[in-house]
């Protein structure tokens, strides 16, 4: 699959829930004031947790600075899997799929341990965090995280952010966004590919979902902040449907 810089900001709107326009100081680019610009981290956060403000009416992000193309990966025709591991858990790859790499290499105070080394490998390193992906369907007013994957009798685990450490689970259970692209006239699946920290993550009765847990009454600020120390995107997967 070829992704060219319409699509990919069609899957990030689609993921966002309102259009991200390229970021530029030249014609087809627009020209934003700097607090409307979103770096991968603001991205991630505020498409789980809200937008940052209710009254700016359009997103950008700067390209360079935000995708990185040396870990794009078609995993459309993968050959038979050699297993492999991630944060001492198993990482099924997410075969079927197209990843758009972003670039956060170098973007937490604590640096890179969580994403583990460079290059392709079967085995994990000490430091890892496991891999885990996440559709962004949220309830509540502005976004509050109230959303989850729910058990077969539709009872929810607890409140707080919900991942899979599968990626079937995620599509099948509808998690995934779709949209239509307007530049091809397809119709996609995209969804994140993330980390998760092992300290902060609950495995729930069913071993397929991971909770991030949130309190009753958490402010938004401190959201914010269990957001940013638990689940750090890498990816975004999109596929044809």
């Amino acid at each position: 699959m070829y992704l060219d810089l319409e699509l990919k900001l069609e899957a990030l709107s689609s993921l966002f829930g309102q259009i991200i326009k390229p970021y530029g100081t030249k014609e087809p680019y627009a020209v934003a004031h700097a607090a409307n610009i979103l770096s991968v981290g603001e991205f991630f956060v505020n498409t789980l947790i809200g937008k940052p403000s209710p009254y700016v009416q359009e997103f950008f992000i700067n390209a360079e600075e935000f995708f990185d193309k040396q870990y794009d990966f078609d995993f459309s025709e993968l050959p038979e899997e050699t297993p492999c591991v991630r944060g001492n858990e198993p990482y099924e790859r997410p075969k079927g799929w197209y990843r758009m790499g972003l670039k956060v290499r170098g973007k937490y105070p604590d640096g890179d341990t969580w994403l583990g080394p460079n290059g392709w490998r079967s085995n994990s390193v000490p430091g890892e965090w496991p891999v885990s992906f996440h559709g962004t369907s949220l309830d509540g007013a502005n976004g509050i995280i109230k959303s989850h994957y729910t058990a077969g009798s539709r009872q929810a685990y607890g409140r707080g952010i919900y991942s899979t450490p599968d990626i079937h689970v995620a599509e099948k259970e509808d998690y995934a966004k779709s949209f239509t692209s307007k530049k091809t006239g397809k119709h996609y699946k995209v969804i994140l590919q993330n980390r998760i920290n092992p300290q902060k993550r609950q495995i729930c009765q069913r071993a397929d979902y991971w909770l991030i847990p949130v309190a009753e009454g958490t402010s938004a600020d401190e959201e914010k902040r269990i957001v940013e120390s638990s689940l750090r995107p890498y990816g975004i997967l999109i596929k044809e449907m």
